[in-house]
């Protein structure tokens, strides 16, 4: 089981308002408390912070907002004290506009070695002034940007898939991947356990870059498989490759990013000679309805089955909405809690790798952020038209009962934090016992001890209207949702966890149960 930290909203050492790996440190035995077998660590690389660390300027240093790379080794060296693996972000599709590649660019000639490194091209009209294709960027805006060349004259323009300053890297070039393959011994040989790749299923081209069709709908989380700009059969060819040098660390992992829909395409990363696991976010997709969420589960195993790869979940991440807020939609947060209550036991009792996104212990909701707060460059690039992702990235509340809630020291923390989350913080809800942190406490524990939750396929059975059952194939472990309004009977069987209480004997609305 994986925990996400999104580091600057995690935990503060330094009093700036902004997380960082030492404070990570500071939470170990917390996350050890929690039963979590390894760390995904968003980007902490040295990084100018365009797109909070995506955006990366030096791949094998961390940047001093979080602590320098001293700290990324003592946390590697105190994780693995309490056997807790550490895994790091890495970000092979593009660079920051300020490494020193890119400024070497910026700096050359047309055609030169310099610029071969990244995806330059002449424009389109008499005169260049048209970007060379009609690519939108995720965020927004063209995909394009236009250079002033040396003798500061209107130049070619780069590529962007993302903001303009993260400039995407050509990938035909061989001397990109020699650079990544440094940056992947680089950090594991310091006993980093593996990487998280964002965009996995970019980096490779179409050839000779064809426009998009019209007709297809593109945005921040708004994939189709047939977008030019991804899931390019190249990019198999970047994954093997990377493979290759993984296999030379046998204990290290590696976890693609992988928005693409079709069952055999997506099996395709995780063929034995490329990714060890991919994010499917199927089950983060579906509506709080049983036969969405059966759709789903049925989805994300048939995905992996083909290839015998090991089946991956999550509920929510620093891109989605939280699972409190999202089925909370036409209801109450209270209801949108207790759905999220029962939707991490039905997470729990699947067979895979689980991914928790630090906050969702806490039951954690998004946040609506004045505008004069929000920090994601979606904001500024969709011309103010899509609030991005801040909501789901506030900091972390630990203790006492005013912002900024033991994060930090200072009020003026990067994201603000609400006022009324006294009773969401860890230490309020370590000291009840009906608290989600302790839910997820005993549920981890449970999935981790008990020897019903053995095997690797599920078998479903009959269930009233707006429930699911489903039964783990060789341990045996029954997991019962009732998303429906009214409560229903359970089958038979000594019930081991519930995510709210029996009603006389009955399965509560909105909740879980898991039976042996």
């Amino acid at each position: 089981m994986f925990y996400q930290i999104y580091p600057r909203s995690f935990s503060d050492s330094d009093g700036d308002g902004v997380g960082d790996l030492p404070g990570v440190i500071d939470k170990l035995g917390y996350l050890e408390l929690l039963g979590v077998d390894a760390l995904w660590i968003s980007p902490v690389m040295r990084s100018p912070m365009a797109d909070h660390g995506y955006d990366v300027s030096d791949p094998r240093d961390i940047d001093p907002l979080f602590g320098g790379i001293g700290a990324l080794d003592a946390l590697v060296a105190e994780a693995h004290a309490r056997d807790i693996k550490v895994t790091m972000d890495l970000v092979p599709n593009h660079t920051s506009d300020q490494h020193r590649w890119f400024v070497e660019a910026l700096a050359a000639e047309p055609g030169s070695a310099a610029r071969e490194r990244y995806i330059f091209r002449d424009g389109l009209g008499e005169d260049g002034s048209e970007p060379p294709n009609n690519w939108p960027s995720i965020f927004g805006g063209p995909a394009w940007t236009r250079v002033t060349e040396p003798d500061g004259t209107p130049g070619q323009w780069y590529l962007h898939i993302f903001a303009p300053e993260q400039p995407d890297l050509n990938w035909e070039n061989d001397e990109v991947f020699e650079d990544l393959a440094t940056t992947l011994r680089f950090w594991l040989d310091r006993g980093v356990d593996g990487f998280r790749i964002d965009v996995a299923h970019g980096m490779a081209k179409p050839p000779g870059l064809p426009d998009m069709p019209e007709e297809l709908q593109t945005g921040l989380l708004i994939n189709d498989d047939d977008d030019p700009r991804f899931n390019n059969p190249g990019v198999h060819a970047i994954h093997r490759r990377i493979r290759e040098v993984m296999d030379s660390y046998p204990d290290a992992v590696t976890v693609g990013e992988i928005w693409v829909r079709d069952n055999a395409r997506f099996a395709e990363y995780i063929r034995p000679d490329e990714l060890h696991l991919g994010f499917n976010f199927r089950l983060a997709e579906a509506d709080f309805d049983a036969e969405s969420i059966r759709e789903a589960i049925e989805n994300s195993l048939a995905a992996v089955d083909s290839v015998r790869g090991n089946p991956t979940w999550t509920l929510s991440n620093h891109d989605v909405e939280r699972e409190v807020t999202r089925y909370a939609a036409e209801t109450t947060e209270a209801v949108g809690l207790d759905r999220a209550r029962a939707m991490v036991m039905v997470e729990l009792a699947l067979p895979g790798t689980v991914f928790l996104y630090n906050g969702s212990e806490l039951g954690l909701p998004n946040i609506d952020l004045a505008e004069e707060a929000l920090q994601d460059p979606v904001w500024e690039r969709s011309g103010h038209t899509n609030r991005g992702r801040d909501g789901c990235r506030i900091p972390v509340p630990w203790l006492g009962d005013a912002p900024p809630y033991g994060f930090s020291t200072t009020e003026d923390t990067w994201l603000p934090m609400p006022k009324d989350w006294d009773v969401l913080t860890a230490e309020h809800q370590l000291e009840d016992v009906d608290s989600t942190l302790s839910l997820y406490r005993l549920a981890i524990e449970l999935r981790k001890t008990r020897p019903e939750f053995a095997g690797e396929e599920i078998e479903w059975y009959g269930a009233p209207p707006q429930c699911l059952a489903f039964r783990r194939s060789v341990g045996r472990l029954v997991c019962v949702l009732n998303a429906g309004d009214t409560p229903v009977g359970l089958p038979a069987g000594e019930v081991l966890l519930t995510s709210a209480p029996l009603d006389e004997g009955r399965l509560a609305p909105n909740a879980a149960a898991w039976l042996v």
